[in-house]
């Protein structure tokens, strides 16, 4: 479909208002965020919250989920402490799986 009006006009690359896309065609993907974006516009992980949650409760001791994540600082000191005598490993591992704000090493939300 060719772009409605010359260079410039308003709405110049735009499919006109009312259109409906091809079958497959829409948005390319975003290299910065390949998972998407959550409600807030902040990126997706590639790692998931579930995961992350479930690998703490099991084996938080070692700070699995901390490695999983990326948070190599905090998995040490669960590490060394035993998941705080597991106590810091399960409330953390529930966090995990109820909050919808923990991100990995680079700051992208865990999906859900």
């Amino acid at each position: 479909m060719p772009p409605p009006g010359p260079p410039g006009a308003p709405g110049y690359g735009y499919p006109p208002a009312g259109a409906v896309p091809p079958p497959g065609a829409g948005f390319p993907p975003d290299p910065s965020a390949p998972y998407g974006y959550d409600r807030t516009g902040r990126p997706f992980s590639s790692k998931s919250k579930v995961v992350a949650g479930v690998l703490q409760i099991v084996i938080g001791g070692l700070g699995a989920g901390r490695w999983y994540t990326g948070h190599y600082g905090i998995a040490v000191a669960q590490l060394l402490t035993c998941g705080g005598l597991g106590i810091w490993a399960l409330i953390d591992g529930i966090m995990f799986l109820v909050n919808d704000d923990r991100t990995d090493s680079e700051g992208r939300v865990l999906r859900g």
